[in-house]
């Protein structure tokens, strides 16, 4: 099940891809990690889905990731006493704590004391993925009266947004809380962490996962943006969530922001998913538009590691369509000689240490002499990722004894994860090295394949060791 392409594919499951056979389609099709979004659906549901998964992959011989996506905090209006309402522009609108009384065109309330702690005269609030927008006037810590600015119809329990002001809350509810138990529970790899305001909110979900998966900061609000740097260094992944970073930043900054995000994530050699609305006319139709495909090339180009599929896969008419059309598409984008040239452009120095300064050897030696493969062999993953984070022109293959890794690398660019034993040599490392290669049909009789590895072994954090190796050969120093 060797894909022919780099970058990996994230595809949401849901009510269009509950069925086994219809998983199994999806991976086939081109899906590395499946993504469970806990916004919707009881814990059963995940739980049938994730033993499906488990199955496929116990049948097919492949590692497979899961990510958990969390809800975080849904800041929502209350009720009105008649129905949806339509605001009017220049018209006065107050919002207030008493959700006990239903509203009407004049007030509703909006349970959340945390915003009117943190508003200031002449702050906007979007309602309804900003097709409402109120500027603040005057507030207390119990209301704020409001102007209309885009008026238009509002029902009841719509979203609200405070863009460019941060919340004092934490990003973990005590749902989330929750359906992090059981997530962890049902042994998932990933945990996407929604509302990240700040490098803290990373502290302190890690301080409860204690390493049990991956942390993948959503980057959906443009506080975060101001601590970008810090956010990055902080996580073990980054998404770059652009439908609510849409809602709050003007369309004509989220190219920009992307960009931004992905170079980031690329100096700091962490992953980085681009998601949203990738390809959402399949939701409902059986190709794309032009422009989704130039913006799902684009990620690419930009040197995403992943490129997710939200209602497309799971509520979609065409799930297993939509994966198969993001797979030919990225395979398209990453066979144009420009992409290379893009790629190595974009390549910073990577960090002044041993682990860094082998991972670019790696890849040098293996650009020099035309290596089939390079070879990472990893407990923790980390290994792999400083291979990665070079952006090797030979493929990548991740071999560690630990289940949990390779699962986990089933993310990373490049990276083609296999579970293999411990190993007590490094000699016995590079023969078993070379031996995988070959078996995984990377390399042939003659080739050689570059092995980068840390020792001692059975220890994690490590990368001191580069090796080059002939298969059916001698070890070459």
């Amino acid at each position: 099940m060797r894909r022919l392409r780099n970058a990996k594919i994230v595809a949401t499951l849901g009510p269009a891809s509950r069925e086994r056979a219809t998983i199994e389609a999806l991976f086939r099709a081109g899906a590395d990690v499946f993504r469970l979004n806990f916004s919707h659906g009881a814990h059963e549901d995940h739980r049938e889905r994730a033993e499906l998964i488990r199955s496929i992959e116990r049948e097919l011989g492949r590692p497979i990731g899961i990510l958990m996506d969390l809800q975080g905090p849904k800041l929502r209006i209350g009720t009105f006493a008649d129905g949806p309402i339509t605001l009017v522009p220049d018209a006065p609108f107050r919002l207030d704590l008493q959700k006990e009384i239903p509203g009407d065109a004049t007030r509703v309330a909006l349970p959340h004391p945390e915003i009117f702690a943190a508003l200031t005269e002449g702050t906007d609030l979007l309602l309804d993925d900003g097709r409402i927008r109120l500027r603040v006037e005057r507030f207390s810590a119990s209301h704020a009266e409001t102007r209309v600015v885009t008026g238009g119809k509002l029902s009841e329990r719509k979203g609200v947004n405070v863009p460019g002001v941060m919340l004092p809350i934490s990003a973990l509810t005590e749902k989330d809380r929750r359906d992090l138990a059981f997530g962890l529970e049902l042994g998932v790899d990933w945990v996407a962490l929604s509302f990240v305001q700040r490098a803290e909110d990373i502290e302190e979900i890690k301080a409860i996962v204690q390493g049990r998966a991956g942390i993948v900061a959503k980057l959906e609000k443009p506080a975060a943006i101001g601590h970008l740097e810090a956010i990055v260094a902080a996580t073990d992944a980054v998404m770059v969530a652009r439908g609510d970073l849409g809602v709050e930043l003007p369309a004509e900054h989220v190219p920009s922001i992307q960009k931004r995000i992905v170079r980031s994530c690329r100096r700091h050699g962490k992953p980085v998913i681009v998601a949203t609305q990738m390809l959402e006319s399949m939701i409902s139709a059986p190709v794309p538009t032009r422009a989704e495909a130039s913006d799902v090339a684009t990620a690419i180009y930009d040197g995403a590691d992943a490129v997710m599929l939200s209602a497309e896969s799971a509520a979609g008419q065409y799930p297993i369509e939509a994966v198969q059309m993001m797979e030919r598409i990225i395979t398209q984008t990453e066979s144009d000689p420009h992409y290379r040239e893009v790629t190595d452009a974009a390549h910073t120095p990577p960090q002044a240490d041993i682990a860094g300064a082998i991972g670019e050897a790696a890849c040098n030696v293996a650009s020099r002499l035309k290596a089939a493969a390079v070879v990472a062999y990893t407990r923790s993953g980390s290994s792999a990722l400083r291979v990665s984070r070079e952006r090797p022109e030979a493929p990548i293959i991740g071999m560690t004894p630990l289940q949990a890794t390779a699962r986990r690398m089933a993310l990373v660019w490049g990276v083609h994860s296999v579970l293999t034993h411990e190993v007590a040599s490094v000699n016995e490392m590079t023969n078993f090295a070379s031996w995988t290669a070959a078996e995984e049909q990377f390399a042939r009789h003659g080739q050689s394949v570059v092995i980068v590895a840390g020792l001692p072994f059975g220890e994690s954090g490590f990368t001191n060791l580069l090796r080059v190796a002939q298969i059916g050969g001698e070890t070459l120093h």
